[in-house]
């Protein structure tokens, strides 16, 4: 009798450790982020993968497609005109605290977004709405004029200037959830003790070195939210990362890992991602506002070093990465020394004499190094000019981006949606992530015509944009980035390699697993009846 019994725990033990709770709580690593926790104020890569958990808009990305799917807004209609939805907010929708998202949410939640004084950086994704361009220029300050309208608690309705198929895709974007009324005005939400959000999982915990989100019971869909906690580990130490992902404590680590010191090397998932690294002049102050100037110098650089295919996965010419129906641009591929010499003769700067020294900002990464080191060898070679590097560490770096006292920045670039404009209209001058402070009438006219157009006709529009973008010098294509993770795919279910490497936590899931070799055999034996020993 004592050998069944123990056999019988033993059995328990087992199946709790393969089956049990231990697997509803999911461990991932990321890279030391200063993550704001406030959606209208979030910039990076990783605050868009937290905010899956943390948030959630009237629609919300499928986990395969990345298409729109329903969110805390259950349906919406569409006018024969194809310029107004309503959307209708389900009624079992609540923030953590029990309080109701209403369609009052959304609304005074994108009035604070496209206030010109809140400067948020994704504000302008929303000028295809009637006013909103002109609310958060300055140009409109009535705020009733706004094509965002509250019908009843739950529908809001929403009116554009012009039929938008990639609206919806933009409402994906964690910038567009509704915050808590309770704290709309609140700016700064570091110090608050508990983040007011409506998403599938809350913060039970915040610390240098992790977070702990816990699954939310109020969440509308919370059935179907498998995984009940979630530890996020903060970590820029890769050699830690990499051994507690070899001894299973980390189930998936999004960056800072050593691929070659993964032990099961199908864990580690790589796919084409939407996405361009880049270098650009700053246009705020001459003479780097003269597009003479900015040609010259971009002819001048040695694009088969900077673009090698022994160093990049996917050197590219071009800004926009591939999408089907989208028009091949020609980009500057190749150095012209003596097309560059022209141009800075003809803008009064030949042999680059008279320039101001060069300022190249970057971040300390060995790409961004090896890239920069290749530009000032040739400029400092071939002109009567200075060129300085300066290194400036995460998250600091792209604030010091919004300045004007540096020449070039680079920066990796993720498009928010799966379309060729997120690439785009962020040089327009409105734009609040035109950090390069271009302007040019023409750009700006081509981006305005294809916002009401669509289809192909449409995409080759934004390839006219594109094309003169990358003529004017103002932006330096450098590759097209891939997506990496590490993460067991026979053992976690719901996660989808996709180009804006965005899999939200809702649908994260552990699959079941095989009971150990051995344990089907003690499992039967258990099962069958025993004849005791006298």
């Amino acid at each position: 009798m004592k050998r069944l019994l123990f056999l019988l725990f033993l059995i328990l033990v087992l199946s709790s450790l393969v089956f049990g709770e231990s697997e509803k709580k999911l461990t991932v690593a990321v890279s030391s982020s200063d993550f704001t926790y406030n959606p209208i104020h979030s910039y990076t890569a990783s605050e868009a993968q937290l905010y899956t958990a943390l948030y959630e808009g009237l629609v919300s990305y499928d986990p395969l497609t990345l298409l729109p799917i329903p969110g805390t807004a259950s349906t919406w209609k569409l006018s024969d005109d194809k310029k107004t939805y309503r959307f209708f907010i389900r009624e079992n929708a609540f923030y953590w605290d029990g309080t109701k998202v209403t369609a009052a949410d959304f609304r005074n939640t994108w009035i604070k977004l496209l206030d010109p004084a809140e400067k948020a950086e994704y504000s302008f994704l929303l000028d295809s709405i009637v006013g909103a361009k002109e609310y958060r220029t300055g140009k409109l300050t009535d705020k009733e004029e706004l094509g965002i309208k509250v019908i009843s608690d739950s529908i809001l309705e929403v009116t554009l200037t012009h039929p938008a198929g990639h609206f919806l895709k933009i409402l994906c974007h964690h910038s567009f959830v509704p915050m808590h009324p309770d704290f709309l005005h609140v700016r700064d939400w570091k110090a608050l003790s508990s983040i007011p959000g409506n998403g599938p999982y809350y913060i039970t915990s915040r610390g240098e070195e992790e977070l702990i989100l816990k699954k939310n019971e109020l969440y509308w869909d919370e059935k179907k939210v498998e995984i009940t906690d979630i530890t996020i580990l903060l970590s820029d130490d890769a050699e830690k990362t990499t051994s507690l992902f070899n001894e299973e404590t980390i189930q998936w680590a999004t960056s800072g890992i050593i691929l070659a010191n993964i032990r099961d090397r199908e864990s580690i998932v790589t796919n084409p991602m939407f996405a361009t690294n880049y270098f650009f002049f700053s246009c705020a102050e001459d003479p780097w506002s003269n597009p003479l100037v900015r040609k010259g110098l971009t002819h001048l650089l040695p694009w088969k070093e900077i673009r090698s295919d022994q160093v990049l996965f996917i050197p590219t010419s071009t800004l926009v990465p591939q999408i089907p129906q989208y028009p091949e641009v020609d980009g500057i591929s190749k150095q012209d020394i003596e097309k560059g010499m022209n141009y800075l003769a003809e803008a009064g700067f030949p042999r680059g004499e008279g320039l101001k020294p060069i300022i190249i900002k970057i971040p300390p990464d060995f790409e961004s190094q090896r890239v920069a080191a290749l530009m000032k060898n040739a400029w400092q070679d071939k002109l009567e000019t200075s060129v300085e590097i300066k290194e400036i560490g995460f998250p600091a770096y792209y604030e010091e981006l919004k300045g004007t006292d540096y020449t070039l920045g680079t920066i990796t670039w993720i498009g928010d949606f799966a379309d060729p404009l997120t690439f785009l209209q962020m040089w327009t001058t409105d734009s609040n992530l035109n950090d390069a402070r271009y302007f040019n009438q023409d750009f700006e006219t081509i981006i305005r015509q294809s916002m009401s157009e669509g289809g192909e006709t449409r995409y080759k529009t934004l390839s006219e944009a594109e094309d003169f973008l990358l003529s004017d010098g103002v932006v330096l294509p450098v590759s097209h980035q891939p997506a990496w993770n590490v993460i067991d795919l026979s053992v976690i279910g719901g996660w989808y390699p996709n180009p804006l490497d965005i899999h939200p936590f809702k649908f994260l899931n552990f699959l079941e697993q095989k009971l150990p070799r051995g344990i089907a055999g003690i499992t039967q034996c258990a099962a069958e009846p025993q004849t005791i020993p006298h």
